[in-house]
């Protein structure tokens, strides 16, 4: 068979990289290989190894039709990988048209008034709920906002993320993304923040923890699920995706923007964090709870109520909470209600 007109793939260039090189590597040597029924038996691997060397035109006959020669690898190189290279651009082509049509496809299903009838719509897998992500980030033609609790994510995810929103930003849509303030505390978050907010996005930070969100021209609203955050939950419902959108306004309105230049901001910021731990301890709740809700690990939590200690000057978490309440200086409620 002409090399050029084979039709390889793993199975013969593991074979290639085994068996055959072994085969290539005796020819070079010595010169020379003999193959007849005797040398290199049918059904065999060794048989099947020389038939691919003499395919891909590796080994060669001269006068002795049992001769085989080797050849050069950079003189049949090309005429194997270019075409596999080939191959592999057309398929990309291929899986990029087929994603397009899927694409046009998603947005006629999520634009049509009838969705809005559906209640909710749940999307499993990490994998599966970032594919819809960016699909709907995609689709957005006005307004995107987004409420990501906890402290800081991934490097790698905010690099996904950044690239993401920064289209959508170009577009002409308008980006506004909630964190609490300890995401401040994340290089990662810094450069994210940087990047949107130079293609006009807007990023403030809040003291407490509030749930995931993203609404999408206030048509769309996903939210996690009850089984936590590997589903997610979308909803076109208008009614259910008025108040998610209400819910983040309020939000939206008590943060406070996202900068690293102002020292006020920052003295701001540190006294939010000091009056909503203040809080936590006064209202007795645990220190996983507490630091969850501050968006911060248990061991910086700890270290929050190790300080208080040191400015109230006592030893114990009692001794703390009531001195902070005979000082009146609890900016959180006795009793909720």
């Amino acid at each position: 068979m002409n090399p050029s007109q084979g039709s390889y793939g793993p199975e013969q260039r593991q074979l290639l990289e085994t068996a055959a090189a072994e085969l290539y590597t005796r020819a070079v040597e010595v010169g020379s290989l003999t193959v007849d029924s005797s040398t290199f038996p049918a059904d065999t691997t060794e048989r099947a190894a020389v038939d691919l060397l003499i395919d891909l035109g590796l080994l060669t006959q001269r006068d002795d039709p049992k001769l085989f020669h080797p050849v050069d690898p950079s003189s049949i190189q090309s005429r194997v990988v270019v075409p596999l290279g080939q191959q592999g651009a057309e398929l990309l082509a291929e899986s990029a048209r087929w994603a397009e049509v899927f694409g046009e496809l998603g947005q006629t299903y999520r634009r049509a008034p009838q969705v809005g009838d559906q209640a909710v719509t749940e999307i499993r897998g990490y994998a599966n709920i970032n594919r819809y992500l960016q699909a709907i980030v995609a689709d957005a033609r006005k307004e995107l906002l987004t409420a990501q609790p906890s402290g800081g994510r991934s490097a790698a995810t905010l690099a996904v993320a950044a690239a993401r929103d920064i289209k959508a930003l170009e577009r002409g849509v308008q980006m506004r993304t909630l964190y609490q303030h300890s995401a401040r505390r994340s290089t990662a978050t810094r450069d994210y923040v940087q990047a949107v907010s130079a293609h006009g996005g807007e990023v403030r930070t809040l003291d407490e923890f509030f749930n995931r969100l993203i609404v999408v021209d206030r048509e769309l609203a996903i939210i996690p699920g009850a089984e936590g955050n590997h589903v997610a939950v979308a909803t076109h419902q208008p009614a259910l995706v008025a108040y998610l959108t209400d819910v983040f306004e309020r939000a939206w309105e008590r943060a406070r923007p996202y900068t690293t230049r102002d020292a006020a901001m920052a003295r701001d910021i540190a006294e939010d964090v000091r009056a909503i731990t203040i809080r936590m301890l006064v209202e007795g709740h645990s220190d996983p709870a507490s630091a969850k809700r501050i968006g911060v690990s248990t061991r910086t939590y700890a270290g929050y109520i190790a300080a208080l200690k040191e400015e109230y000057g006592v030893q114990t978490r009692f001794q703390l909470g009531y001195a902070m309440r005979n000082e009146g200086r609890n900016d959180g409620p006795d009793e909720v209600s």
